[in-house]
């Protein structure tokens, strides 16, 4: 195994979490729900309305991008094999990751710009899933098979740790507190107005710095083999990409896992989505308190990744999966049956602190399991294809990802509206979890022998 390409390739991981971390689960999600909230509250509607409207538009916006990401995952995936490259469409995407993050800088909360914001927010996040699907598709070019587990839940471990840093870096230095200050009890730096909420609003800029200086090794260090160029044959392409789809209907442990896998991320990127919108608006959390919450997640995605990766070479990614989606599933039953006031119907005392020790410990949960989840489901994934093909059957695995992508947002956004409830709202995810353990049992442990 070549040490330096392998550590190349985890820094992608290490250089896009933040992404993850400080704009979709931690810092800006919670933001864009606090600032839209009080914009529809000065447009007339009461608490409840406004956070459930600022939940059912950041849901929607959401479920746009995956429909993208849906409809062209597996048709670049295709061309990508057919050509031999995957690192030019790693740059290309990379450039998105970059814009949209920035662009975030542009949400105030005097004149706050909600759907400008979304948009900036969803091109950053198509740039990361399909930079993913070309990073992934090299896993089995790095090591032997019997190292792919190892290699892939330290690959998270590693993304995590990076996220943990990235996060307690931006709520000690930038992201201020109700008394103007950060967690270190300084002014934002660089001149930053705490009362423009301008530390805050660094999250966006911070990530896409982040981004471009980690990803530094990543294309040092990581080469494509010789040879690899080819002239783009489209149609070859998206021949081979129908005979692949089509191919499912005799591939029953690939077409259960893809379908199981479907479920499963699009759940979990929903809970990841809505986990601080629900922090923010249900249990009032400001946003220096999850970003916090945010660091004991990190640090259990870290630990727990890690050690999933060593489960997952002594047992294969199978039982790790099931462990994880249990675990994810309990802690959205917990989510809906728990907001500031009672627990399952019980009425709690004024100023009671559980929700809040519930909620953390939640945190870690969803961060654990979340990691090893990845982890574990690209090993399988590996399991189902060959180096050749890696980066058209990662396509077709983000398509099942993403296909219904929109699904999960979509159901939290309708089933909001409908309820008026955002604890409510979060219950499809349990429907989800539970089909995807389901559709495991005709899932093969090794993959299949015919790929």
């Amino acid at each position: 195994m070549n040490r330096k390409r392998i550590w190349g390739w985890w820094f992608f991981d290490w250089a896009c979490q933040p992404y993850h971390t400080l704009l979709v689960t931690f810092i800006f999600s919670i933001y864009y729900a606090e600032v839209a909230k009080r914009s529809f509250i000065a447009e007339g509607m009461d608490a409840a309305q406004a956070g459930a409207a600022a939940q059912s538009l950041w849901g929607y916006g959401l479920a746009i991008g995956g429909v993208i990401i849906a409809v062209l995952a597996p048709i670049l995936g295709a061309v990508a094999d057919t050509t031999g490259r995957r690192l030019p469409w790693i740059w290309f995407f990379s450039g998105l990751i970059v814009v949209g993050a920035a662009g975030l800088w542009g949400l105030t909360p005097t004149d706050p710009q909600l759907v400008t914001a979304v948009a900036f927010f969803g091109l950053g996040l198509l740039g990361v899933e399909f930079a993913t699907i070309f990073t992934n598709a090299m896993l089995p070019s790095l090591a032997p098979r019997s190292e792919i587990g190892r290699l892939s839940g330290s690959g998270f471990a590693f993304g995590y740790l990076g996220g943990l840093v990235a996060l307690a870096i931006t709520l000690l230095c930038f992201a201020e507190t109700p008394s103007g200050l950060t967690l270190a009890g300084i002014p934002p730096l660089f001149g930053l107005d705490a009362e423009a909420r301008e530390g805050t609003r660094f999250v966006g800029p911070f990530t896409a710095i982040w981004y471009v200086i980690f990803m530094v090794p990543f294309f040092l260090w990581v080469k494509e083999p010789a040879g690899t160029g080819r002239p783009l044959q489209l149609g070859l392409a998206m021949r081979d990409l129908w005979r692949l789809i089509a191919s499912l209907r005799h591939r029953r442990s690939l077409a259960n896992w893809l379908l199981s896998s479907m479920l499963s991320r699009d759940a979990l990127n929903a809970l990841y989505g809505f986990g601080g919108v629900y922090a923010g608006t249900v249990l009032g959390w400001p946003v220096f308190l999850s970003g916090v919450f945010g660091i004991v997640s990190a640090l259990s995605a870290t630990v727990i990744s890690w050690a999933c990766g060593r489960a997952d070479r002594r047992w294969g990614p199978k039982p790790v999966i099931i462990g994880t989606i249990a675990v994810l599933t309990l802690v959205c039953t917990v989510i809906v049956v728990m907001d500031r006031q009672s627990i399952l119907g019980v009425p709690l005392p004024e100023g009671s602190k559980l929700p809040d020790i519930i909620f953390f410990v939640c945190g870690a949960l969803i961060g654990g399991a979340g990691g090893a989840l990845q982890a574990a489901s690209r090993t399988m994934m590996v399991r189902h294809t060959t180096e050749d093909r890696a980066t058209e059957a990662f396509g077709l695995y983000a398509l099942s990802g993403k296909a219904t992508a929109f699904l999960a947002p979509f159901l939290i956004a309708v089933v909001t509206d409908l309820t008026g409830s955002q604890r409510i709202g979060i219950s499809p995810l349990i429907v989800m979890f539970l089909l995807a353990i389901f559709l495991l049992k005709w899932v093969n442990k090794n993959g299949e022998a015919e790929q």
